[in-house]
């Protein structure tokens, strides 16, 4: 009789198809680890997800709770989102079959007391994956302040980062980050997230997708994830209002968010009539979506260096395409792009010098030819799904061994 396989329950607020990038890459997870796991995911509703319930996909066994999916356009709108998540999950978990690992995300940011408590339950060891630390993220966005709440969840943070058997940080200003939050050295893996290049492949820059939206023979300034307040998109929309003499330029940014609205009122306040806004692509055509830019721009704004980690850029240098990092020299995204030699790097929340880099890799000063081949090599050789995987396979086998 053949071994029953060992069981891994997840969690995450978001799971594909949901847009969500950790969502996404959960999915990606999850579904590699089918044949050598049977894997559970407890997740919340979404946008572009099934109602409630549970389904298949994948081989992955998903349950999808009732939880609040309101826009999160207000702190307000996102707290209920993740009190209902939590409230919902933790008993969908502890109602799912004895696991052999728990792995859970960051999101909620306090997920990880709920999966600790599960692992608790079932006396099982957790691997927490930090896609983000809380609740720095939020002080440095002001979207917090230092108050008996903010205290409470820092304190929700540390409780489960110096329990659980094993956290994994996605870079190593994170890991720095981490310590500092009290978590013991030892327990903490560094693996960067990922992207299949398999699935996201170089394409011209003129192809059906760029032809579709008017791009095809511009130079195209490109964002593509996410637009929130973390990404610090209203650099770029001033830095595009400086560049109004380059006729063939369009700053094209691809996405959705909390962000959004706000960003649309100050390209009209700017008249900043280089910036087009696109919403989220179906993942069929993202590597042309991708491929139709120039130069891709990838922001983080200050004081989030270790604290976030843009996932997109590994979607970018699959692409093949070089790309503007608007970050702090020392986060894990400026690292990356200097070590891979795809691209360059400017202050965060600098239009002037972001205007600068945009008009000298227009001008062609820039060899961004040879730049989107170094990320590509770059992407395949360290980036890759695989490579990730097998980090995670270890990792797994290494905390239910201990």
């Amino acid at each position: 009789m053949l071994a029953a396989r060992p069981r891994l329950l997840a969690l995450n607020q978001y799971y594909r198809p949901a847009p969500e990038a950790d969502g996404q890459l959960l999915a990606e997870l999850c579904e590699a680890l089918i044949g050598e796991y049977d894997v559970t995911v407890v997740t919340g509703r979404s946008s572009g997800a099934s109602g409630p319930g549970w389904s298949s996909r994948g081989g992955v066994r998903v349950v999808r709770v009732p939880s609040a999916a309101l826009q999160r356009t207000r702190l307000s709108f996102r707290a209920l989102n993740y009190l209902t998540y939590i409230a919902l999950a933790l008993p969908a978990g502890g109602l799912a079959r004895r696991p052999d690992v728990i792995l859970c995300m960051t999101n909620p940011p306090f997920l990880g007391v709920a999966a600790l408590l599960l692992a608790r339950r079932f006396q099982v060891p957790l691997v927490v994956v930090s896609q983000d630390v809380y609740p720095e993220v939020a002080i440095a966005l002001g979207q917090l302040h230092r108050s008996p709440l903010i205290e409470a969840l820092d304190r929700s943070t540390r409780f489960y980062l110096q329990r659980a058997d094993r956290i994994v940080a996605i870079g190593e200003t994170m890991r720095r980050r981490l310590e500092e939050k009290g978590t013991p050295p030892e327990r903490i893996s560094v693996i960067p997230n990922w992207v299949d290049t398999t699935v996201i492949t170089p394409q011209a820059h003129d192809n059906d997708w760029s032809r579709l939206h008017g791009l095809a023979g511009r130079f195209v300034v490109m964002h593509s994830g996410n637009v929130g307040h973390a990404q610090n998109l209203d650099a770029l929309v001033c830095a595009s209002a400086l560049l109004g003499d380059l006729d063939d330029l369009v700053v094209t940014i691809v996405g959705a968010g909390a962000g959004h609205t706000a960003l649309a009122r100050l390209a009209a306040e700017l008249r900043a009539n280089k910036v087009r806004l696109l919403p989220y692509q179906p993942r069929s055509v993202l590597s042309q979506s991708l491929s139709a830019a120039s130069i891709h721009v990838v922001g983080l704004a200050a004081g989030l260096a270790g604290y976030v980690v843009p996932s997109r850029v590994y979607g970018i240098l699959a692409a093949g395409r070089p790309v503007i990092v608007a970050a702090e020299a020392e986060s894990e995204t400026a690292e990356l792009i200097r070590r891979a030699e795809c691209g360059v790097v400017v202050p965060p929340g600098d239009p002037d010098a972001l205007a600068a880099i945009i008009r000298r890799a227009h001008a062609g000063e820039l060899d961004l030819e040879r730049m989107g081949r170094r990320a590509r090599e770059h992407a395949v050789a360290e980036a890759d799904r695989e490579v990730a995987v097998a980090r995670y396979r270890a990792l797994l086998r290494d905390v239910r061994a201990a």
